[in-house]
């Protein structure tokens, strides 16, 4: 304990013998035992204006810029208060998720990435280490500061009634709507014929053609058949269950046999493993339902719409009775996977279904129309137009859950900026008078 004390106490010492050297040092700010240099502010500062050709009031941005990383620092500070602990495992496993996303962003091609920063993998997720650990932290000081933190619908109206007419965000045309899917079946003769056309492609790479050409010409996987197969760096739980099984077991240039998911049946070319990632390639091919199934389909959708129609049958009951799709466990309604809700606006509707639907009055169903599941299997499927809403003004009727969480998000923000006036006054905080004018210096009452 004697010698942690010392050691503060020196080091305040410290921060006030280079406060005086501000400028050759380039310590600008200090946050109880946290540091912010000049170049942390610039390399904070280019990132903020990367999409700005000819930024405008550049000191008024890098008050901003420096405001945010006093915040930053106030989150370390506490959590070393409180005794929160982020550890390697944790961080080396959010640095490699954020990895992942950008390798799959350019079709697991690293050496994209690697042209792009001009630093190897190794080095950028090393230079990942400090921003990331920070924004853990932030994560998990902020978390304490909001748990539990509800909002009732009294404080709702009240929020909503701060705004004026004119100010109210404008809400975007919506749509809920539900389907009765029919999937066409397979005839064994066509899955006996995918079998063997990818046991030839499997002979042909053992006997020196190359996996990727052939995935290229032959594949059925829109996303990767363009890069020769090539998924990317992927971790397990991303992919169906039957392809990770087989695919994480194959050693680097390894080729698979045929593996059958959802998505119809794959060979599988191993690349690269590090540890829990693999990189691989694949072959897809789908059975198609012949044209006479695909007739009957479309027949029994033109037979079974009318019916629904006449006997005024409730749409999630058809859905229940007649649609091969897993929608019908729920009703039949459809959900939009960027949101989790049943509303779709045009940005996160599909072209062809959003077609279709502004042709829809509520309550109306299309006739039979061609469709394409998640997994890439040939259906067709009638639409049920169940609710649309015209873009319109923001209102507590309408659109009450898009308030809530707006409202909510306010009441939150605000706790954070209570607890940051209240941490600016207990925490020993020191600016560069270069920075002394900034407005939050102020309004924070920092000497």
């Amino acid at each position: 304990m004697i010698k942690k004390a010392i050691s503060f106490w020196a080091f305040i010492l410290i921060v006030f013998n280079v406060f005086s050297q501000v400028t050759v040092d380039g310590i600008i700010a200090i946050v109880g035992r946290e540091i912010i240099l000049q170049s942390d502010l610039e390399k904070a500062y280019a990132e903020r204006i990367s999409s700005v050709k000819s930024p405008e009031h550049v000191e008024e941005i890098k008050c901003i810029v420096l405001q945010d990383l006093i915040f930053s620092k106030l989150m370390i500070h506490q959590a070393d208060l409180d005794s929160i602990i982020i550890t390697q495992k944790e961080l080396d496993e959010e640095i490699d998720a954020r990895m992942q996303v950008w390798l799959q962003s350019v079709g697991g091609d690293a050496k994209i990435i690697e042209q792009h920063f001009g630093k190897t993998i190794a080095e950028i997720k090393q230079e990942m280490q400090e921003p990331m650990y920070n924004n853990l932290i932030a994560g998990r000081v902020t978390y304490t500061i909001t748990e539990g933190i509800t909002i009732s619908p009294s404080e709702v109206k009240a929020y909503m009634n701060q705004f004026s007419e004119d100010s109210l965000p404008i809400i975007p045309e919506t749509f809920e709507y539900g389907h009765i899917v029919k999937i066409p079946p397979v005839s064994e003769a066509e899955i006996e014929n995918i079998k063997n056309r990818l046991n030839e492609y499997r002979e042909r790479v053992l006997k020196g053609e190359k996996f990727s050409m052939l995935a290229r010409l032959y594949s059925d996987d829109p996303g990767s058949a363009a890069k020769g197969g090539v998924l990317g760096f992927v971790e397990r739980g991303v992919l169906y269950p039957e392809f990770e099984a087989v695919a994480f077991s194959l050693k680097p240039g390894e080729i698979s046999t045929i593996v059958q998911t959802k998505a119809g049946y794959h060979i599988i070319q191993m690349i690269e493993r590090k540890g829990e990632s693999i990189n691989c390639a694949h072959i897809l091919l789908q059975p198609k339902p012949s044209t006479e199934e695909q007739v009957k389909a479309l027949e029994f959708l033109d037979s079974i719409r009318p019916l629904i129609i006449e006997e005024n049958i409730d749409f999630s009951a058809a859905a229940k009775r007649f649609s091969d799709d897993l929608t019908k466990n729920n009703g039949g309604w459809v959900t939009n996977r960027y949101t989790g809700s049943f509303k779709f606006d045009r940005e996160s509707t599909e072209p062809t279904t959003f077609a279709v639907l502004q042709k829809l009055n509520v309550g109306e169903y299309s006739t039979p129309v061609p469709y394409v599941n998640e997994d890439g299997v040939m259906s067709y499927r009638i639409l049920y137009l169940k609710e649309r809403t015209k873009e319109h003004r923001a209102n507590l009727m309408d659109d009450y859950d898009i308030i809530k969480s707006a409202a909510l998000e306010a009441k939150k923000q605000e706790a954070i900026d209570k607890w940051i006036l209240n941490k600016v006054q207990v925490t020993n905080i020191k600016i560069s008078e270069k920075y002394k004018s900034c407005p939050f210096v102020i309004e924070w009452n920092i000497p």
